[in-house]
Protein backbone atom coordinates (compact mmCIF):
# COMPACT_ATOMS: atom_id res chain seq x y z
CA UNK A 1 0.00 0.00 0.00
CA UNK A 2 1.18 3.27 -0.96
CA UNK A 3 2.06 5.76 1.99
CA UNK A 4 0.05 9.01 2.17
CA UNK A 5 3.62 11.24 2.95
CA UNK A 6 1.84 14.44 2.94
CA UNK A 7 -0.34 12.83 6.11
CA UNK A 8 2.27 11.63 8.26
CA UNK A 9 2.02 13.19 11.43
CA UNK A 10 4.44 10.83 14.03
CA UNK A 11 6.18 7.40 13.41
CA UNK A 12 3.12 4.94 14.19
CA UNK A 13 1.84 6.79 10.78
CA UNK A 14 4.38 4.13 9.65
CA UNK A 15 5.27 0.29 9.50
CA UNK A 16 8.62 -2.01 9.54
CA UNK A 17 11.87 0.29 8.40
CA UNK A 18 9.71 3.14 7.59
CA UNK A 19 8.87 3.52 10.79
CA UNK A 20 11.85 3.09 12.23
CA UNK A 21 13.74 5.36 9.89
CA UNK A 22 11.06 8.33 11.38
CA UNK A 23 11.12 7.37 14.74
CA UNK A 24 15.24 7.92 14.91
CA UNK A 25 14.59 11.34 13.09
CA UNK A 26 11.82 11.78 15.88
CA UNK A 27 15.02 11.06 18.62
CA UNK A 28 17.80 13.06 16.45
CA UNK A 29 16.95 16.95 17.54
CA UNK A 30 16.73 15.91 21.27
CA UNK A 31 19.95 13.29 21.25
CA UNK A 32 21.94 16.47 19.46
CA UNK A 33 20.93 18.74 22.07
CA UNK A 34 21.20 16.68 25.19
CA UNK A 35 24.84 15.25 23.69
CA UNK A 36 25.91 19.26 23.22
CA UNK A 37 25.11 19.72 26.60
CA UNK A 38 26.28 16.79 28.34
CA UNK A 39 29.61 16.53 26.46
CA UNK A 40 30.03 19.99 27.53
CA UNK A 41 29.67 19.13 30.98
CA UNK A 42 32.37 16.07 30.99
CA UNK A 43 34.96 17.12 28.47
CA UNK A 44 35.25 20.60 31.37
CA UNK A 45 36.57 17.96 33.49
CA UNK A 46 38.32 15.89 31.34
CA UNK A 47 39.33 18.25 28.87
CA UNK A 48 39.08 21.47 29.62
CA UNK A 49 41.43 22.78 27.31
CA UNK A 50 39.56 22.05 24.39
CA UNK A 51 36.21 22.77 26.09
CA UNK A 52 38.27 26.30 26.56
CA UNK A 53 38.81 27.08 23.06
CA UNK A 54 35.07 25.38 21.91
CA UNK A 55 33.68 28.15 24.21
CA UNK A 56 35.67 30.82 22.18
CA UNK A 57 35.05 29.66 18.85
CA UNK A 58 31.22 29.42 19.89
CA UNK A 59 31.02 32.76 21.25
CA UNK A 60 32.55 34.63 18.37
CA UNK A 61 30.19 31.98 16.01
CA UNK A 62 27.26 33.82 17.94
CA UNK A 63 28.69 37.06 17.75
CA UNK A 64 28.71 37.34 14.41
CA UNK A 65 25.23 35.49 13.95
CA UNK A 66 24.03 38.35 16.19
CA UNK A 67 25.54 41.16 13.70
CA UNK A 68 24.81 39.39 11.07
CA UNK A 69 20.34 39.20 12.68
CA UNK A 70 20.67 42.21 13.60
CA UNK A 71 21.78 44.04 10.18
CA UNK A 72 18.63 41.57 9.15
CA UNK A 73 16.37 43.22 11.99
CA UNK A 74 17.46 46.86 10.68
CA UNK A 75 16.82 46.30 7.24
CA UNK A 76 13.70 44.50 8.38
CA UNK A 77 12.39 47.67 9.91
CA UNK A 78 12.63 49.93 7.24
CA UNK A 79 10.89 48.14 5.32
CA UNK A 80 7.91 47.87 7.48
CA UNK A 81 7.91 51.38 7.68
CA UNK A 82 7.77 51.88 4.19
CA UNK A 83 5.15 49.39 3.80
CA UNK A 84 3.06 51.00 6.24
CA UNK A 85 3.17 54.30 4.61
CA UNK A 86 2.35 53.24 1.26
CA UNK A 87 -1.20 53.98 0.31
CA UNK A 88 -1.76 50.21 -0.75
CA UNK A 89 -5.38 50.84 -2.03
CA UNK A 90 -4.23 53.65 -4.96
CA UNK A 91 -1.24 51.37 -5.52
CA UNK A 92 -3.96 48.55 -6.62
CA UNK A 93 -5.52 51.09 -9.04
CA UNK A 94 -2.78 52.79 -10.22
CA UNK A 95 -0.99 49.37 -11.00
CA UNK A 96 -3.86 46.93 -11.88
CA UNK A 97 -7.39 49.11 -12.92
CA UNK A 98 -10.53 47.06 -11.82
CA UNK A 99 -8.67 43.73 -11.52
CA UNK A 100 -8.43 44.33 -8.07
CA UNK A 101 -12.37 44.54 -7.80
CA UNK A 102 -12.43 40.54 -8.62
CA UNK A 103 -10.24 39.57 -5.51
CA UNK A 104 -12.60 38.46 -2.51
CA UNK A 105 -11.07 37.76 1.29
CA UNK A 106 -11.88 34.72 3.29
CA UNK A 107 -10.71 35.32 6.82
CA UNK A 108 -10.67 32.24 9.05
CA UNK A 109 -11.20 33.15 12.75
CA UNK A 110 -10.78 29.69 14.64
CA UNK A 111 -11.45 29.82 18.40
CA UNK A 112 -12.57 27.86 21.68
CA UNK A 113 -12.68 29.40 24.89
CA UNK A 114 -12.18 33.55 24.24
CA UNK A 115 -14.72 35.88 25.36
CA UNK A 116 -16.93 37.77 23.03
CA UNK A 117 -15.02 40.71 24.16
CA UNK A 118 -11.71 38.96 22.17
CA UNK A 119 -13.86 38.50 19.02
CA UNK A 120 -15.71 41.43 18.54
CA UNK A 121 -12.09 43.27 18.85
CA UNK A 122 -11.32 41.12 15.79
CA UNK A 123 -14.35 41.90 13.68
CA UNK A 124 -13.93 45.12 14.97
CA UNK A 125 -10.62 45.52 13.59
CA UNK A 126 -11.39 44.38 10.05
CA UNK A 127 -14.10 46.75 9.87
CA UNK A 128 -11.55 49.20 10.27
CA UNK A 129 -9.39 48.07 7.58
CA UNK A 130 -10.15 49.77 4.11
CA UNK A 131 -10.66 46.55 2.00
CA UNK A 132 -14.16 46.93 0.60
CA UNK A 133 -16.61 44.78 2.80
CA UNK A 134 -18.89 43.68 0.16
CA UNK A 135 -15.37 41.19 -0.64
CA UNK A 136 -14.88 40.20 2.84
CA UNK A 137 -15.93 36.56 4.25
CA UNK A 138 -15.44 36.16 7.75
CA UNK A 139 -15.75 32.63 8.91
CA UNK A 140 -15.76 32.07 12.80
CA UNK A 141 -15.01 28.69 13.32
CA UNK A 142 -15.86 27.45 16.71
CA UNK A 143 -15.30 24.37 18.86
CA UNK A 144 -18.19 22.47 20.01
CA UNK A 145 -18.25 23.73 23.44
CA UNK A 146 -21.59 26.35 24.91
CA UNK A 147 -19.25 29.06 25.51
CA UNK A 148 -18.15 29.02 21.95
CA UNK A 149 -21.38 28.43 20.46
CA UNK A 150 -22.85 31.72 22.43
CA UNK A 151 -20.05 33.63 21.33
CA UNK A 152 -20.33 32.84 17.64
CA UNK A 153 -23.80 33.69 17.83
CA UNK A 154 -23.80 36.61 19.85
CA UNK A 155 -21.68 38.16 16.92
CA UNK A 156 -23.67 36.52 13.57
CA UNK A 157 -26.33 38.48 15.57
CA UNK A 158 -24.21 41.97 15.67
CA UNK A 159 -21.97 41.83 12.73
CA UNK A 160 -25.10 40.57 10.37
CA UNK A 161 -24.95 42.57 7.24
CA UNK A 162 -21.81 44.27 7.99
CA UNK A 163 -19.92 41.97 5.62
CA UNK A 164 -20.41 39.83 2.32
CA UNK A 165 -21.25 36.85 4.67
CA UNK A 166 -20.58 36.11 8.33
CA UNK A 167 -20.70 32.09 8.17
CA UNK A 168 -20.14 30.00 11.14
CA UNK A 169 -18.58 26.26 11.57
CA UNK A 170 -18.99 24.41 14.82
CA UNK A 171 -16.36 21.42 15.06
CA UNK A 172 -18.06 18.65 16.76
CA UNK A 173 -15.27 16.42 19.26
CA UNK A 174 -14.40 13.18 18.31
CA UNK A 175 -14.02 13.07 14.63
CA UNK A 176 -11.74 10.30 13.76
CA UNK A 177 -8.01 10.73 12.80
CA UNK A 178 -7.95 14.44 14.13
CA UNK A 179 -5.39 15.69 16.82
CA UNK A 180 -8.28 17.95 18.49
CA UNK A 181 -6.51 21.96 18.03
CA UNK A 182 -6.59 24.78 15.90
CA UNK A 183 -5.56 22.48 12.77
CA UNK A 184 -8.30 20.23 13.18
CA UNK A 185 -10.85 22.77 13.94
CA UNK A 186 -9.51 25.20 10.49
CA UNK A 187 -9.94 22.20 8.26
CA UNK A 188 -12.96 21.18 9.33
CA UNK A 189 -14.40 24.86 9.06
CA UNK A 190 -13.07 24.99 5.29
CA UNK A 191 -14.71 21.18 4.45
CA UNK A 192 -17.87 22.92 5.99
CA UNK A 193 -17.89 26.04 3.94
CA UNK A 194 -16.91 24.35 0.81
CA UNK A 195 -19.73 21.98 0.93
CA UNK A 196 -22.38 24.35 2.22
CA UNK A 197 -21.47 27.93 0.73
CA UNK A 198 -18.27 28.04 -1.51
CA UNK A 199 -20.20 25.96 -4.08
CA UNK A 200 -22.90 28.30 -4.18
CA UNK A 201 -20.92 31.67 -4.10
CA UNK A 202 -20.22 32.30 -8.01
CA UNK A 203 -16.79 33.37 -7.42
CA UNK A 204 -13.56 31.57 -8.71
CA UNK A 205 -11.65 29.82 -6.34
CA UNK A 206 -8.39 31.56 -7.93
CA UNK A 207 -10.28 34.94 -6.79
CA UNK A 208 -10.43 34.71 -3.16
CA UNK A 209 -7.27 34.80 -0.60
CA UNK A 210 -7.58 32.77 2.91
CA UNK A 211 -6.54 34.57 5.67
CA UNK A 212 -6.12 32.39 8.43
CA UNK A 213 -5.98 34.59 11.86
CA UNK A 214 -5.39 33.72 15.40
CA UNK A 215 -8.66 34.94 17.31
CA UNK A 216 -7.05 37.76 18.99
CA UNK A 217 -5.10 39.60 15.31
CA UNK A 218 -5.95 42.50 14.73
CA UNK A 219 -4.89 43.57 10.83
CA UNK A 220 -3.68 46.88 10.20
CA UNK A 221 -5.87 48.92 8.34
CA UNK A 222 -4.17 48.58 5.20
CA UNK A 223 -3.44 44.64 5.58
CA UNK A 224 -6.04 43.29 3.12
CA UNK A 225 -5.09 45.60 0.47
CA UNK A 226 -1.14 44.63 0.27
CA UNK A 227 -2.24 41.08 0.33
CA UNK A 228 -4.24 41.66 -2.69
CA UNK A 229 -1.40 44.03 -4.43
CA UNK A 230 1.21 41.05 -3.57
CA UNK A 231 -0.94 38.59 -4.67
CA UNK A 232 -1.89 39.98 -8.08
CA UNK A 233 2.18 41.09 -8.33
CA UNK A 234 3.25 37.74 -7.60
CA UNK A 235 4.15 35.88 -10.97
CA UNK A 236 2.73 32.39 -9.85
CA UNK A 237 0.19 33.92 -7.34
CA UNK A 238 -1.49 30.63 -6.28
CA UNK A 239 1.59 28.66 -5.54
CA UNK A 240 2.23 31.28 -3.09
CA UNK A 241 1.99 31.72 0.53
CA UNK A 242 1.73 35.23 2.32
CA UNK A 243 3.28 36.32 5.59
CA UNK A 244 2.95 39.61 7.55
CA UNK A 245 4.97 40.50 10.59
CA UNK A 246 3.19 39.94 13.74
CA UNK A 247 3.40 42.16 16.79
CA UNK A 248 2.33 41.89 20.00
CA UNK A 249 0.41 45.40 20.81
CA UNK A 250 -2.96 45.12 21.53
CA UNK A 251 -2.29 44.13 25.05
CA UNK A 252 1.22 45.60 25.07
CA UNK A 253 1.24 48.22 27.97
CA UNK A 254 -0.73 45.54 30.27
CA UNK A 255 1.60 42.68 29.79
CA UNK A 256 3.98 41.77 32.33
CA UNK A 257 7.73 42.24 31.49
CA UNK A 258 8.33 38.44 30.61
CA UNK A 259 5.75 38.23 28.32
CA UNK A 260 6.71 41.28 27.12
CA UNK A 261 10.35 40.12 26.19
CA UNK A 262 9.33 36.91 24.23
CA UNK A 263 6.14 38.67 22.62
CA UNK A 264 8.63 41.16 20.87
CA UNK A 265 11.36 38.86 20.82
CA UNK A 266 9.17 36.89 18.17
CA UNK A 267 8.38 39.91 16.07
CA UNK A 268 11.73 40.53 16.06
CA UNK A 269 12.36 36.79 14.58
CA UNK A 270 9.80 37.38 12.14
CA UNK A 271 11.15 40.03 11.13
CA UNK A 272 14.74 38.72 10.06
CA UNK A 273 12.76 36.03 8.35
CA UNK A 274 11.30 38.36 6.25
CA UNK A 275 14.97 39.52 4.98
CA UNK A 276 15.79 35.46 4.27
CA UNK A 277 12.69 34.87 2.36
CA UNK A 278 14.59 31.35 1.12
CA UNK A 279 13.89 30.24 4.78
CA UNK A 280 10.30 31.72 5.54
CA UNK A 281 7.98 29.64 6.23
CA UNK A 282 4.50 30.42 7.58
CA UNK A 283 3.96 31.23 11.33
CA UNK A 284 0.96 32.07 13.18
CA UNK A 285 -1.54 34.19 11.29
CA UNK A 286 -0.68 34.05 7.45
CA UNK A 287 -2.64 33.75 3.94
CA UNK A 288 -2.97 31.70 0.91
CA UNK A 289 -5.12 31.34 -2.03
CA UNK A 290 -8.47 28.89 -1.67
CA UNK A 291 -7.59 27.20 -4.74
CA UNK A 292 -4.35 25.84 -3.25
CA UNK A 293 -6.02 25.14 -0.12
CA UNK A 294 -8.94 23.11 -1.74
CA UNK A 295 -6.11 21.25 -2.99
CA UNK A 296 -3.59 20.82 -0.58
CA UNK A 297 -5.62 20.37 2.32
CA UNK A 298 -5.66 21.86 6.00
CA UNK A 299 -3.58 19.92 7.97
CA UNK A 300 -5.87 18.21 11.04
CA UNK A 301 -3.29 15.77 12.69
CA UNK A 302 -0.41 18.41 14.19
CA UNK A 303 0.05 20.96 16.56
CA UNK A 304 2.20 23.02 14.24
CA UNK A 305 -0.25 23.68 12.17
CA UNK A 306 0.70 26.73 10.67
CA UNK A 307 3.82 25.90 9.24
CA UNK A 308 2.95 22.33 8.44
CA UNK A 309 0.43 23.74 6.44
CA UNK A 310 3.30 25.20 4.00
CA UNK A 311 5.34 22.04 4.22
CA UNK A 312 1.96 20.07 2.84
CA UNK A 313 1.65 22.60 -0.32
CA UNK A 314 5.47 22.74 -0.97
CA UNK A 315 5.62 19.25 -1.28
CA UNK A 316 2.15 18.89 -3.28
CA UNK A 317 3.48 21.09 -5.53
CA UNK A 318 6.62 19.34 -5.76
CA UNK A 319 8.92 22.12 -4.35
CA UNK A 320 7.04 25.06 -6.57
CA UNK A 321 5.47 26.57 -3.59
CA UNK A 322 6.74 29.52 -1.36
CA UNK A 323 6.43 32.32 1.30
CA UNK A 324 6.38 35.62 0.59
CA UNK A 325 7.22 38.43 3.05
CA UNK A 326 4.34 41.26 2.74
CA UNK A 327 6.44 43.01 5.52
CA UNK A 328 3.01 44.47 6.65
CA UNK A 329 1.94 44.15 10.50
CA UNK A 330 -0.90 42.26 12.40
CA UNK A 331 -1.51 42.95 15.91
CA UNK A 332 -1.94 40.06 18.48
CA UNK A 333 -1.92 39.50 22.40
CA UNK A 334 1.03 39.23 24.34
CA UNK A 335 0.40 36.09 27.20
CA UNK A 336 -1.23 37.51 29.75
CA UNK A 337 -3.20 36.18 32.67
CA UNK A 338 -5.08 36.69 35.85
CA UNK A 339 -1.79 36.78 37.82
CA UNK A 340 1.71 37.31 37.06
CA UNK A 341 2.87 33.40 37.92
CA UNK A 342 0.54 32.32 35.74
CA UNK A 343 1.34 34.44 33.11
CA UNK A 344 4.64 32.95 33.26
CA UNK A 345 3.08 29.31 33.21
CA UNK A 346 0.98 30.21 30.02
CA UNK A 347 4.19 32.08 28.30
CA UNK A 348 6.44 28.78 28.82
CA UNK A 349 3.39 26.57 27.63
CA UNK A 350 3.43 28.54 24.75
CA UNK A 351 6.84 28.61 23.90
CA UNK A 352 7.15 24.77 24.66
CA UNK A 353 3.93 24.72 21.91
CA UNK A 354 5.59 27.08 19.18
CA UNK A 355 9.01 24.49 19.92
CA UNK A 356 6.95 21.34 19.39
CA UNK A 357 7.10 22.78 15.50
CA UNK A 358 10.18 20.42 15.85
CA UNK A 359 7.51 17.49 14.82
CA UNK A 360 8.29 19.08 11.30
CA UNK A 361 11.62 17.89 11.22
CA UNK A 362 10.87 14.36 10.31
CA UNK A 363 7.97 14.95 8.08
CA UNK A 364 9.88 17.68 6.33
CA UNK A 365 13.09 15.02 5.61
CA UNK A 366 10.81 11.98 4.86
CA UNK A 367 8.91 14.21 2.04
CA UNK A 368 12.10 15.39 0.65
CA UNK A 369 13.99 12.21 -0.07
CA UNK A 370 10.71 9.81 -0.32
CA UNK A 371 7.53 11.68 -1.22
CA UNK A 372 7.83 11.01 -5.55
CA UNK A 373 6.41 14.67 -5.62
CA UNK A 374 10.12 15.91 -4.55
CA UNK A 375 12.04 14.40 -7.18
CA UNK A 376 11.87 17.78 -9.49
CA UNK A 377 13.22 19.73 -5.79
CA UNK A 378 17.33 20.61 -6.53
CA UNK A 379 19.55 18.66 -3.74
CA UNK A 380 21.09 21.24 -2.82
CA UNK A 381 17.57 22.80 -2.08
CA UNK A 382 16.68 19.78 0.08
CA UNK A 383 19.95 19.57 1.91
CA UNK A 384 19.49 23.17 2.72
CA UNK A 385 15.95 22.68 4.43
CA UNK A 386 17.01 19.81 6.51
CA UNK A 387 20.46 21.64 7.42
CA UNK A 388 18.93 24.79 8.47
CA UNK A 389 16.06 22.87 10.46
CA UNK A 390 18.37 20.46 12.22
CA UNK A 391 20.67 23.73 13.35
CA UNK A 392 17.68 25.94 13.94
CA UNK A 393 16.06 23.55 17.02
CA UNK A 394 19.56 22.70 17.90
CA UNK A 395 20.35 26.28 18.25
CA UNK A 396 16.70 26.96 20.25
CA UNK A 397 18.02 24.30 22.43
CA UNK A 398 21.08 25.14 23.45
CA UNK A 399 22.60 28.33 22.33
CA UNK A 400 21.61 30.51 25.22
CA UNK A 401 22.56 27.76 27.63
CA UNK A 402 26.02 27.57 25.97
CA UNK A 403 26.56 31.28 25.62
CA UNK A 404 25.58 32.11 29.67
CA UNK A 405 26.44 29.08 31.26
CA UNK A 406 29.08 26.69 29.79
CA UNK A 407 31.52 29.45 30.08
CA UNK A 408 32.50 28.48 33.77
CA UNK A 409 32.37 25.09 33.41
CA UNK A 410 35.90 24.93 32.56
CA UNK A 411 36.89 27.17 35.42
CA UNK A 412 35.18 25.25 38.02
CA UNK A 413 35.57 21.35 36.99
CA UNK A 414 38.80 21.98 34.90
CA UNK A 415 41.34 21.18 38.21
CA UNK A 416 44.49 22.71 39.54
CA UNK A 417 46.41 22.07 36.04
CA UNK A 418 43.99 23.95 33.71
CA UNK A 419 43.21 26.90 36.25
CA UNK A 420 47.11 27.29 35.90
CA UNK A 421 47.34 27.86 32.58
CA UNK A 422 47.39 31.36 30.61
CA UNK A 423 44.20 29.97 28.72
CA UNK A 424 42.69 30.07 31.88
CA UNK A 425 43.29 33.58 32.96
CA UNK A 426 41.76 34.50 29.69
CA UNK A 427 38.86 32.54 29.26
CA UNK A 428 36.46 35.14 31.28
CA UNK A 429 38.06 38.38 30.28
CA UNK A 430 37.42 36.93 26.92
CA UNK A 431 33.88 35.61 26.83
CA UNK A 432 32.99 39.30 28.61
CA UNK A 433 34.44 40.64 25.64
CA UNK A 434 33.06 38.94 22.98
CA UNK A 435 29.12 38.56 24.71
CA UNK A 436 29.68 42.52 25.61
CA UNK A 437 29.92 43.10 21.68
CA UNK A 438 27.42 40.74 20.96
CA UNK A 439 25.16 43.28 22.96
CA UNK A 440 25.09 45.39 19.74
CA UNK A 441 21.92 43.36 18.98
CA UNK A 442 20.55 43.65 22.52
CA UNK A 443 20.67 47.88 21.83
CA UNK A 444 19.04 47.51 18.56
CA UNK A 445 16.28 45.28 19.63
CA UNK A 446 15.90 47.61 22.29
CA UNK A 447 15.54 50.44 19.86
CA UNK A 448 13.21 49.07 17.49
CA UNK A 449 11.15 47.42 19.78
CA UNK A 450 10.39 51.32 21.49
CA UNK A 451 9.95 52.28 17.62
CA UNK A 452 7.44 49.73 17.27
CA UNK A 453 5.27 50.26 20.55
CA UNK A 454 2.01 51.83 20.43
CA UNK A 455 1.48 55.51 21.80
CA UNK A 456 1.62 55.09 25.94
CA UNK A 457 -1.81 55.38 27.84
CA UNK A 458 -2.55 57.64 29.55
CA UNK A 459 -2.78 55.67 32.90
CA UNK A 460 0.83 54.63 32.62
CA UNK A 461 3.63 57.12 33.49
CA UNK A 462 7.02 58.00 32.01
CA UNK A 463 8.77 54.77 34.25
CA UNK A 464 6.47 52.41 32.69
CA UNK A 465 8.08 53.82 29.09
CA UNK A 466 11.38 53.07 30.59
CA UNK A 467 11.08 49.94 31.90
CA UNK A 468 9.88 48.81 28.26
CA UNK A 469 13.80 49.80 27.13
CA UNK A 470 15.15 48.23 30.48
CA UNK A 471 13.42 44.70 30.13
CA UNK A 472 16.10 43.67 27.68
CA UNK A 473 19.04 43.45 30.19
CA UNK A 474 16.98 40.28 31.31
CA UNK A 475 16.80 38.90 28.09
CA UNK A 476 19.70 35.87 29.04
CA UNK A 477 17.83 34.88 31.43
CA UNK A 478 14.66 34.83 29.59
CA UNK A 479 16.19 33.38 26.16
CA UNK A 480 17.19 29.97 28.91
CA UNK A 481 13.90 29.67 30.84
CA UNK A 482 11.67 30.40 28.07
CA UNK A 483 13.87 29.73 24.88
CA UNK A 484 16.00 26.62 25.75
CA UNK A 485 14.15 25.10 28.17
CA UNK A 486 10.74 24.94 26.58
CA UNK A 487 12.58 23.55 23.42
CA UNK A 488 14.58 21.20 25.40
CA UNK A 489 11.37 19.79 26.97
CA UNK A 490 9.59 19.38 23.44
CA UNK A 491 12.52 17.25 22.34
CA UNK A 492 12.80 15.14 25.31
CA UNK A 493 9.17 14.17 24.64
CA UNK A 494 10.17 13.67 20.84
CA UNK A 495 12.75 11.21 22.43
CA UNK A 496 10.44 9.32 24.81
CA UNK A 497 7.37 9.29 22.73
CA UNK A 498 5.05 11.47 24.38
CA UNK A 499 3.85 13.76 22.13
CA UNK A 500 2.34 17.48 22.99
CA UNK A 501 -1.32 18.05 22.49
CA UNK A 502 -2.62 21.74 21.23
CA UNK A 503 -2.66 23.81 23.86
CA UNK A 504 -4.73 27.34 23.57
CA UNK A 505 -3.15 30.69 25.00
CA UNK A 506 -5.15 32.04 27.27
CA UNK A 507 -6.23 35.50 26.18
CA UNK A 508 -6.10 37.96 28.96
CA UNK A 509 -7.11 41.60 29.04
CA UNK A 510 -7.13 44.05 32.03
CA UNK A 511 -10.13 46.17 32.24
Amino acid sequence: MAIDYLNLSRADDLQGIGKAGYRFLEIMPGVFAWATLLFGFVLSWFWPLGIAIFIIAFDLYWLCRVLYLAAHQIASYRRLQKHIAIKWRAKLENDFNGRWHDIYHLVVLPFAEENGEVVQGTLESLLKTDCPKDRMIVLLAAEDIPAARRVAQEAQTAYRGKFFALWLSVHPKGVAGELRGKGANVNWAINAVRDKFLLGLNVGAENIIVSFFDIDTKPYPQYFSCLSWHYLKSPKPLRTSYQPIPVYNNNIWEAPLVSRIIATSSTFWEMMQQERPEQLVTFSSHSMPLAALLEVGYPRNVVSDDSRIFWRAYFYYGGDYKAVPLYYPVSMDAVLAESSWRTMINQYKQQRRWAWGVENLPYVFFNLFLNSSAKKILLREKIFHVFTMIEGFWSWATAALLTFGLGWLPLLLGGRNFNATLLSYNLPRLTSIIMTMAMVGMLISAIVSMLLLPPRPKNYSRWKHASMFLQWLFLPATLIIFGALPALESQTRMIINKPLGFWITEKGRKK
